[in-house]
């Protein structure tokens, strides 16, 4: 449980906020479950409700709404690519139809090396430069606009040496 392993933290968060307004601290507490287990666990989901005095739709409605949290384990690297309409209008469709052939997937699963999960989002703010996408990792995300298969490829295969490397 998230108050077992991270008793302080927990506290350190609930701290910045007035006791009447804790429910503030969702996104922080979603953040933490996220370093712990990679994803938004159905238990976690439960804690943090509980802890704030919320129901666990609540929170489960912002796991729905912001590309940042995840309710399902998936790869170590999340490419999100933006599907949204003036972005399709650049191709982004087309691109990462041909991104997920490339890698053997389709949207939502994970590649076979437990690397990559590719995803479709809506809006990264970024339309004039489509297609584009953001890479979440451990150090945070990263975005890459005017892509190609062939570039989006390459950012691919330089990840996978610096893991396989490091």
């Amino acid at each position: 449980m998230l108050a077992d392993n991270h008793r302080s933290e927990i506290k350190a968060i609930l701290e910045k906020y007035p006791s009447e307004q804790k429910r503030s601290a969702v996104m922080p507490l979603l953040h933490l479950a996220l370093q712990e287990y990679g994803h938004i666990t159905p238990a976690a989901l439960v804690e943090i409700a509980e802890l704030l005095e919320l129901e666990p739709t609540e929170v489960g409605s912002l796991i729905g709404f912001y590309t940042l949290y995840y309710d399902e384990q998936g790869g170590k690297y999340r490419i999100q690519i933006c599907t949204d309409t003036p972005c399709a209008l650049r191709g982004a469709e087309e691109f990462a139809e041909q991104l997920c052939a490339q890698l053997g997937i389709r949207f939502g699963e994970t590649t076979e090396d437990g690397l990559f999960t590719v995803e479709e989002v809506k809006c990264l703010a970024a339309c004039d430069r489509a297609p584009v996408f953001q890479v979440q990792d451990a150090e945070g995300i990263h975005y890459h606009e005017d892509q190609t298969v062939e570039s989006a490829m390459a950012l691919i295969q330089e990840i996978r040496k610096r893991h396989k490397d490091g």
